[in-house]
């Protein structure tokens, strides 16, 4: 912590903070939060940002949870060249074979792994795999991926990818300790206007960014109450039991990106703020005065419907991030862009504007794509809009996957940011819970990302995998 700017400090003793040895503060001070905080000195075991991993012609996958989101990566991973699904599993028997539905008819023939809670672990001991994919509840990504990773296993993982600090520095830890790439699957960094203005501002488009804005607000409020949706309804339990931004790394994910964040900048501190919950306690209730299975949420202290945090980089620069899946707001992920020259905003509708004067009209937008799509775009864009999958962003993104590791190739999210862009839950928790006092964001990278270079969005090498429709 940086004393001339963090006075929490000097309520440390009020608050329940305590420090420990080998430059690791620990402690959250208030509420629920799963872990310490952890900020580790030292020097860094091995640089995963860059690393290219030895070649692998053929990708051997093996897939863990297919509930919400697995089912849409299997579909995209049989339809490229170069891989063998060579393994299936979850908790749910019915989940399995309806996931395995999917690749009915294709050369993929995978084993079955599923009626145990440790059936993971088997598809994880295989000797024929290479990439495990994990989109299981959250609280299991990392005890899942720190496994694969000691059984040689590269692993992708959905997100959040760790929902504590001490499970943030265990997937950098293990992933440098075994050179084992470990990629949080954040699809929207894979998306159209995110990789189009990813490349604006590369180019200069946008002059020096100064400030940038991500969200994740979709009324998820239905499915998360629904005994039909995530099993045992878990993702209604984190709303019960966490705060702060719950979810942050759909909208952080590409700004950061565009920041050149773990790779020439960082993120410095943040701050959070929390409105009260004006929805789920209430619904919560109403339900649990009919039904017994919502007994156990009617007097839950539920997230606030809004969180709003602000995060400054070293290099001066803010982000902010919203959260809110309560209200009845039309979805969006703003994605805003501003710079000393110019100005991107995707929602409600993609804008470029490089002026103070208003948004560039549509014939000049049209002019501004055909110049500055990126080169993924152009090769596999339309194949992924037919293949699908939010409009073909996870196509985009698994495609990219293998082709790096077909071509070994570093990898557009490295461990740094999985562990970077998931901290911002726990960190917002801290600042929610004590009236938004600043805290610091641990530097994951151990000082690398001075010198770390940002990742290749234009295929300067690869893109050499093809699509199999």
């Amino acid at each position: 912590m940086k004393n001339n700017r963090r006075d929490f400090l000097k309520l440390s003793s009020l608050a329940g903070l305590g420090i420990a040895g080998g430059g690791v503060l620990q402690g959250f001070a208030a509420g629920p939060q799963k872990g310490p905080y952890i900020n580790k000195s030292g020097i860094q075991t091995f640089n995963m940002s860059g690393y290219a991993a030895p070649k692998l012609e053929t990708v051997r996958v093996g897939f863990i949870g297919l509930g919400q989101r697995g089912p849409s990566h299997l579909n995209a991973v049989a339809k490229i060249e170069g891989t063998e699904i060579k393994a299936l599993c979850d908790l749910r028997e019915a989940s399995v074979n309806k996931a395995k539905k999917v690749i009915d008819g294709t050369s993929h023939k995978p084993a079955i792994y599923t009626g145990g809670p440790d059936e993971w672990k088997k598809l994880c001991d295989r000797k024929d795999i290479d990439l495990v994919y994990i989109a299981s509840p959250w609280d299991l990504h990392v005890p899942m991926a720190v496994y694969a990773m000691n059984q040689g296993k590269h692993v992708a993982i959905e997100v959040p990818a760790a929902v504590s600090m001490e499970e943030c520095w265990q997937l950098v830890e293990t992933s440098e300790r075994t050179r084992k790439h470990c990629m949080m699957l954040e699809n929207c960094c894979y998306d159209f206007f995110e990789l189009l203005t990813l490349n604006m501002s590369r180019q200069g488009y946008f002059g020096e960014l100064l400030h940038t804005e991500g969200a994740y607000i979709h009324n998820l409020i239905d499915l998360n109450f629904s005994d039909k949706g995530y099993q045992d309804m878990w993702r209604l339990r984190e709303n019960a039991t966490r705060k702060g931004s719950l979810y942050p790394t759909h909208g952080l994910g590409p700004v950061c990106q565009a920041l050149n964040i773990n790779r020439g900048d960082k993120m410095d501190y943040l701050v959070s703020v929390s409105t009260n919950d004006f929805q789920m306690g209430a619904r919560a209730k109403e339900l649990a005065a009919g039904n017994s299975l919502y007994k156990e949420f009617a007097n839950a202290d539920f997230n606030g419907n809004m969180n709003t945090t602000t995060i400054r980089t070293s290099l001066g620069k803010t982000i902010m991030i919203q959260h809110d899946v309560t209200s009845p707001r039309p979805y969006s992920r703003i994605h805003l862009l501003s710079g000393t020259k110019g100005t991107a905003l995707k929602y409600p509708s993609p804008k470029i504007s490089n002026s103070h004067e208003g948004w560039v009209s549509d014939e000049e937008f049209k002019a501004l794509e055909a110049k500055y799509t990126p080169n993924i775009v152009r090769k596999v864009g339309e194949m992924a809009k037919k293949v699908g999958g939010h409009g073909g962003m996870d196509f985009l993104m698994n495609w990219r996957l293998i082709d790096c590791l077909r071509n070994g190739l570093p990898l557009d999210q490295d461990v740094y940011d999985a562990a970077s862009w998931s901290a911002v839950w726990p960190l917002s928790e801290w600042s929610v819970n004590n009236r938004s006092n600043s805290v610091d964001v641990p530097d994951f990278t151990r000082g690398a990302w001075k010198k770390n270079e940002p990742h290749d969005i234009d295929l300067k090498q690869g893109g050499t995998t093809k699509v199999k429709v």
